[in-house]
């Protein structure tokens, strides 16, 4: 039997950037709302497999964004989960003895996403104090002594946490080149951002991140999906990545190397914002999932990850589309067409 849902806010968590309702939107400040279709088909299961576990990540509501609706279609039984490190939510399916080849999956959810535009200027309250774990490594992202070396030259001539950051922030956005030719790139790995100096925009900010964490300051790693900004329908070529990091007194504060090092004329924007053309899906690297995956911790989550008969299976087929919605009344809405 087809297992559909269509509810609301799906929940709120405790995410990096603060706790509480939706804001209302801020004079000037840029809103976007979109429908988004996350399509999976798990292909050419081999004969005789015992079990299939396939886990998909779900974007979910924060200070910034607001999933108006979510539904899940699939001819199969499926559950939501937490996990625990980093509160993502993971839509779990597993399938026993399945007498199946193909195994199809579309989630569609319909989506507000606010600017994020922090004032370094002037104090957020009182905000939390950031999760430790912000000031942890990660596999990929080691804080070592060569880390700490690079780190302390870069912010050898700034004295307060503000000025530390802006000047990692320099260093990335200068030192850089966004470039995805050969292999190599998109894994994170700080190392192969200080040797190579290319790569895309998980590279950028594995090194942001690692850099800030070196001399004590919390940064966050954020993943989801980008929106054209000239275009307001169509497919979406891959994910999109970016970071944060946390500023006493001010609280968390929005960052874009790589879209500041691709667009010059927005250096200044993006030091201290986020702007609403991105729909975030996932926290954090190192991801255990739950139900707990067979293999390793995975690199970062954003595309489907599957197992058959507790091996990585990687014969899946994934497609991402977006189309605005245009007109106020429809945002507030179900997707009906879904």
């Amino acid at each position: 039997m087809r297992r559909r849902l269509a509810v609301g806010i799906i929940g709120w968590l405790a995410w990096p950037v603060g706790a509480g309702a939706q804001p209302p939107p801020i004079a000037g400040q840029d809103v976007r709302t979109f429908d988004l279709v996350y399509e999976t088909e798990v292909q050419n299961i081999p004969p005789g497999a015992a079990r299939v576990d396939i886990w998909i990540p779900l974007p979910q509501d924060d200070p910034h964004q607001e999933i108006i609706t979510q539904r899940i279609d699939t001819p199969y039984d499926w559950t939501v989960h937490t996990e625990p490190e980093y509160g993502n939510k993971i839509l779990h399916l597993s399938l026993a003895d399945p007498d199946v080849r193909t195994i199809p999956i579309t989630v569609s959810f319909r989506v507000r996403r606010r600017e994020h535009v922090q004032s370094l200027l002037t104090g957020a309250g009182a905000p939390l104090p950031p999760d430790e774990r912000w000031l942890q490594p990660d596999r990929l992202v080691p804080l070592d002594e060569r880390i700490r070396e690079i780190a302390l030259d870069v912010t050898s001539e700034a004295e307060t946490q503000l000025e530390k950051a802006r000047a990692i922030y320099d260093y990335v956005v200068d030192t850089m080149v966004y470039d995805k030719t050969g292999t190599g790139w998109g894994n994170g790995d700080i190392y192969w951002a200080c040797d190579t100096k290319t790569g895309n925009c998980t590279d950028f900010h594995a090194l942001f991140i690692g850099l800030n964490r070196a001399v004590g300051i919390a940064a966050t790693f954020e993943i989801g999906f980008p929106l054209p900004p000239d275009r307001s329908a169509g497919e979406i070529e891959g994910y999109h990545c970016w970071a944060q990091f946390y500023l006493d007194g001010v609280g968390w504060v929005p960052v874009d190397t790589s879209e500041a090092n691709k667009h010059p004329d927005q250096r200044e924007y993006f030091f201290g914002a986020h702007d609403p053309h991105r729909v975030l899906f996932t926290l954090g690297r190192d991801i255990t999932l739950q139900p707990p995956q067979q293999g390793p911790p995975l690199n970062y989550f954003i595309y489907p990850y599957v197992e058959v008969d507790g091996q990585p299976f990687d014969h899946v087929d994934h497609r991402f589309h977006f189309e605005d919605v245009l007109s106020a009344s429809d945002s507030e809405t179900a997707v009906s067409r879904f």
